[in-house]
């Protein structure tokens, strides 16, 4: 398989990457904790049907310790035990901010209050910035129907 659109060498999409390389950036660098960081992004990714993304992010975080038990159980990470109730809610505000067009009343605020019970206002501000950025990225990579499985943990820096 091969990507419709050589993305990465085209000078127009190398430009709207290099603002979102750098939003993402900021948000690595947040007090929103790395774990987190990637759980969402995993689980978005699947929601999203983004294999590119789901690779990069699962090899990511085995590379940075995560167990390979709880990347099994992020896709079913309600019924399993091996979350922290941040990550659940953080997972929660990921499936209903990805969802929007499922759901007509966008986040429920249950789903907000949960989430600023464990996050203070700046991890919130990463955490709602961190899931518009790796949709973005599902986004073009879906469309583009980029490859997954060859992505190797650290490969874009």
């Amino acid at each position: 398989m091969d990507a419709r659109l050589n993305y990465f060498g085209n000078a127009l999409a190398a430009k709207v990457l290099k603002h979102i390389n750098s939003a993402n950036r900021v948000l690595s660098d947040s007090t929103l904790p790395h774990t987190t960081q990637e759980l969402v992004k995993i689980r978005a990714s699947q929601i999203n049907g983004c294999g590119f993304c789901t690779d990069m992010h699962t090899k990511d975080a085995a590379h940075a310790g995560e167990t390979a038990q709880r990347l099994h159980l992020v896709a079913a990470w309600r019924e399993a035990t091996v979350f922290t109730d941040a990550e659940r809610a953080a997972l929660e505000l990921a499936e209903q901010g990805t969802r929007t067009a499922d759901a007509a009343g966008g986040v429920s605020d249950e789903v907000w209050a949960n989430a600023a019970k464990h996050f203070d206002e700046d991890q919130l501000a990463a955490l709602i910035s961190l899931i518009a950025v790796i949709n973005a990225y599902n986004r073009i990579n879906v469309i583009n129907q980029a490859p997954a499985g060859g992505y190797q943990p650290g490969q874009f820096g």
